[in-house]
């Protein structure tokens, strides 16, 4: 993959919160480095948000068709419109 610039252009509320984040006052040397910062964390969240679901779905992947019980549309709205 070639390496390559993005311009973004931000004003307002976004400017002020990015100026909050750089300089002396900042966690970050600049509006670059914490944009990087952000997508690596976007990565991350998404990546963890995966692994959990995997980890949520495991059992039903992996259990008998017997544990399974049958349930038309019409049951899974009454149960969730009752919660």
């Amino acid at each position: 993959m070639a390496s390559g610039s993005i311009h973004v252009k931000v004003s307002g509320v976004l400017q002020e919160h990015i100026q909050h984040q750089i300089g002396k006052d900042g966690l970050y040397e600049n509006a670059s480095e914490y944009v990087r910062a952000l997508i690596r964390n976007d990565l991350q969240s998404r990546d963890a948000a995966w692994d959990e679901l995997k980890r949520e779905l495991a059992p039903a992947l992996w259990a008998d068709d017997s544990q399974f019980v049958e349930v038309s549309a019409e049951d899974v709205i009454k149960r969730n419109k009752s919660r």
